[in-house]
């Protein structure tokens, strides 16, 4: 028997949205896996370094993921309730968790690791990247593309402005990159296919996900969430796409 709408969203609504592990969704939402295989290319990275720093770690689940760390790594986080997680996490691989307000400067000496990695970050502050890199480091990271899930996006906000839709693309990042002095030797793109199964998926996902629809709430958008569930319902997964891109960047010797 299909569980009904207010029990979907109640659950949904509930849950703790702490960290940055999405395996509350398994069997509610897929996500289509990027190519490249991050965590698998970091991981042989992070093996091969001497001084690492992940930036942005969230809940430290993607750097705890890995085989082998550097005897030097740290991680950096903002928001307190990741911050604690990495540290139960981390610690006791030997990782260093750093509260850090994502704001410049990076609270580290120049030239102080041989590897920088980050996996989502919110803003990529360019010229510190470049600043607490070795020369002949690298920056490694798997970002947010252009218009990433916005079917559910405009679903909830109508259509976006084009500089919104552009927002986060690639060449912008080459760019930036490029300004700060590093060398981009690796740019990837890939468009995925994404769904969500039920309503309850829909609520977590933007209520863990906060810049998809700022200030989300339940109440706030329970006439949408209704109309979305009664979709899916009849049409079955509401479908989007998320963009994803690999970057990899270089500091000159």
């Amino acid at each position: 028997m299909s569980r009904t709408f207010d029990d979907l969203v109640a659950e949904a609504d509930a849950v703790s949205v702490a960290g940055w592990d999405f395996s509350w969704l398994d069997g509610r939402a897929s996500e289509e896996r990027p190519p490249w295989g991050y965590q698998r290319s970091m991981g042989e990275r992070l093996a091969a370094a001497s001084a690492a720093l992940d930036i942005q770690t969230g809940g430290g689940e993607v750097l705890a993921g890995v085989p082998k760390l550097p005897p030097l790594t740290v991680a950096t986080e903002s928001w307190p309730p990741n911050i604690a997680k990495a540290t139960q996490l981390l610690h006791p691989m030997g990782a260093v968790v750093v509260a850090d307000e994502d704001e410049p400067p990076l609270p580290f000496g120049d030239d102080a690791f041989d590897l920088v990695v980050s996996r989502h970050p919110v803003t990529v502050w360019w010229a510190e990247i470049a600043r607490v890199l070795r020369p002949g480091g690298t920056y490694f990271s798997q970002q947010v593309g252009p218009a990433s899930v916005f079917e559910l996006v405009e679903f909830f906000l109508g259509p976006q402005p084009e500089h919104v839709r552009r927002g986060r693309h690639p060449d912008d990042a080459r760019a930036a990159a490029e300004a700060a002095g590093l060398e981009v030797v690796d740019l990837q793109f890939a468009s995925l296919r994404t769904e969500f199964r039920d309503i309850g998926a829909v609520v977590y996902f933007l209520r863990k996900v906060i810049w998809m629809v700022p200030g989300f709430t339940v109440a706030e958008y329970r006439g949408k969430l209704r109309e979305l569930h009664d979709r899916i319902e009849t049409e079955g997964p509401f479908l989007a796409h998320t963009t994803r891109f690999l970057i990899e960047a270089r500091k000159p010797a």
